[in-house]
């Protein structure tokens, strides 16, 4: 198989990476295949999804899951958040959504309940982190999140959202506050403090080689060797990976890390889907777990190259 051109003859979200990160396509071809993201394909399913109010919702699940996740998602497809539909659904949530603890956990409500306003985020820093993350890159980058953020940080680095009582980190947590923090910085131009915070906690990750136990040197989870997309806030290798190659940190502590990764390439040349979401999800990507995944196969190829370009 062409693997390559596998990825190549795909929906324009996954498309257009390819193009950008695997091909030597001119720019103006790559912009024509992002600007048709929000109109086509898996972008277009998810705006075409949205509730009048802003929120994404769908039975058996809370409104604010399913919303949280599929801007996450959509996020992921790298569409332009410029695009007028774009602009217009990013905008519905900030205006009409608030977040609200009823006393049997937090969900979204309409604005005129009072409550946070849906781009300052709630109190776990997990969730924070994947709304700092998508607010951030659609153009409501939140301060006063950032800065909690910050206080939350824990001595060892990282973050957890059972802290307190807990004092140490959780990978998960401080994969998604990394995520939340790297969006800011590149949608305000940063500060020294944040870049600080993520400098520590891309230690906490790297003295554990990305998936190990600082005491004893074992895998920490064996879910951390499971590929999933979308990723919501679970903490894998391959994620892990995609964010210190957007933070453009190579480092020697994840060369057994990108050895897993090339480790898991199947013979046709594609990576499969080890785990879909356990959200039911709005406009999922049309794969399967276990069988070959243009999503894992084009996320594999680019850390790998990128971390072979050193």
């Amino acid at each position: 198989m062409d693997t390559i051109q596998w990825l190549l003859d795909s929906d324009p979200a996954l498309r257009w990476q390819a193009m950008r990160d695997l091909t030597d396509a001119p720019p103006a071809e790559i912009a024509a295949q992002r600007g048709r993201i929000a109109h086509e394909g898996l972008g277009a399913a998810i705006l075409k999804t949205q509730d009048a109010d802003g929120a994404w919702r769908k039975k058996g699940a809370r409104a604010w899951r399913t919303t949280l996740f599929t801007l996450q998602l959509l996020r992921a497809t790298g569409v332009d958040p410029s695009d007028p539909a774009v602009h217009a659904a990013l905008a519905l949530p900030s205006t009409n959504l608030r977040w609200n603890d009823n006393g049997e956990g937090w969900n979204l409500r309409p604005a005129q309940t009072g409550g946070n306003p849906f781009f300052e985020g709630e109190e776990e820093p997990c969730i924070n982190g994947g709304v700092l993350a998508f607010g951030s890159y659609f153009g409501h980058p939140s301060a006063n999140l950032a800065r909690r953020l910050l206080g939350e940080q824990l001595e060892d680095g990282g973050w957890n959202c059972e802290a307190p009582p807990s004092s140490r980190s959780s990978y998960h947590t401080t994969l998604c506050v990394l995520e939340g923090l790297l969006e800011y910085e590149k949608a305000t131009g940063g500060a020294p403090e944040i870049a600080a915070a993520r400098e520590k906690g891309e230690e906490y990750l790297l003295r554990r080689g990305l998936f190990r136990r600082l005491s004893t040197g074992e895998i920490a989870s064996q879910d951390f060797l499971q590929f999933a997309f979308p990723v919501e806030y679970h903490y894998d290798l391959l994620r892990a990976l995609e964010y210190f190659h957007a933070a453009r940190r190579r480092d020697s502590r994840m060369s057994h890390a990108i050895s897993l990764i090339e480790s898991r390439r199947r013979d046709d040349g594609s990576w499969a889907l080890d785990r879909t979401s356990d959200v039911p999800a709005i406009a999922p990507p049309d794969e399967t777990e276990g069988t070959p995944s243009r999503w894992t196969t084009l996320r594999a190829l680019r850390v790998l190259r990128w971390y072979a370009a050193a």
